[in-house]
């Protein structure tokens, strides 16, 4: 089969007409009158440091992705996107950097807590699981392996950090901070989202193990915000070969984190520079992501 057409890389953009609010790990944010423009760039960080090279077509991913999950799960929750294709005014200039890999936003007060939901026992939640029996203060059944498969979806809440780690929370401390009644609605919403996406999922071949949202109000109206289901906020894992008792693996940055273990890298800034395999080993695996949960290639 014939290699997909390479897409100009994106390291960074500088939007002339709009107010960068912010260059995140991964995305470029702008202020662009009463409304966010979130742009995806292809930079790639791993264990909490942005690496030297980009991995081609991953900022496409992470927002058609996003893009196809929110339009398919809107019945269960409104999102914060007002266009990822019509870039007008003083972004018209930009369409052809901004094409595929940016999102037109409504501005919301973002909920100071990630919201995490575990479907099965692995990263951090393995961990936990094997000092406490618990995840997140969740007791979990004796004598579970790595990547088993959870009695049933969790919710772990965490903080979220601006640098660093975040720190997993229990309900009770998130509501702590934003309320109970808003931490239970954010609670059933995370859940009834990853149910249906691991409905969507299984049948295509892919685990869906954990994944992370994020919610914002504009009022007292809650919205899906930033990325939805992409390979940087979720674990996918091959349905096919999958067998608890080791870790698995997945459809994101593995073959990157593989790297950096390999080489002894001591996950302090810089980042050694990525050798050409792996970025075109870890770009296939963002892609073969992408074409599996859609049904087509990354257009």
């Amino acid at each position: 089969m014939a290699s997909p057409i390479m897409n100009p890389v994106v390291w960074e953009t500088n939007l002339e007409g709009a107010r960068l609010r912010n260059r995140g790990k991964v995305r470029d944010l702008y202020d662009v009158g009463d409304q966010l423009l979130i742009v995806a760039t292809d930079r790639l960080s791993a264990f909490d440091v942005v690496l030297p090279t980009p991995i081609p077509d991953k900022g496409r991913v992470l927002t058609q992705l996003s893009m196809f999950w929110f339009n398919l799960l809107r019945d269960v929750i409104p999102n914060h996107v007002i266009t990822a294709t019509d870039f007008t005014g003083d972004l018209a200039p930009h369409q052809a950097i901004l094409e595929g890999r940016a999102m037109l936003c409504r501005k919301t007060e973002p909920i100071p807590i990630e919201c995490v939901v575990r479907g099965y026992l692995a990263g951090s939640g393995w961990k936990d699981y094997q000092k406490t029996g618990s995840v997140c203060g969740v007791a979990l059944p004796k004598g579970m392996r790595e990547s088993d498969q959870l009695p049933e979806p969790i919710f772990t809440p965490s903080t979220k950090a601006t640098t660093g780690h975040d720190e997993n929370i229990s309900i009770e401390q998130a509501a702590a901070v934003i309320g109970m009644p808003l931490a239970e609605r954010l609670r059933d919403v995370s859940l009834e989202i990853y149910k249906r996406a691991v409905a969507y999922s299984a049948p295509r071949g892919i685990l869906l193990a954990d994944t992370k949202f994020e919610f914002g109000l504009i009022g007292s109206e809650l919205l899906w915000i930033d990325e939805a289901l992409t390979p940087d906020s979720s674990r996918f894992w091959p349905a096919a070969g999958y067998q608890p008792g080791k870790s698995q693996p997945s459809f994101d940055k593995q073959y990157v984190r593989d790297y950096l273990e390999q080489i002894g890298w001591n996950k302090q800034p810089p980042g050694p520079v990525l050798p050409p395999e792996v970025v075109t080993q870890t770009r296939a695996k963002y892609r073969e992501a992408y074409q599996r949960l859609t049904g087509h290639e990354l257009p």
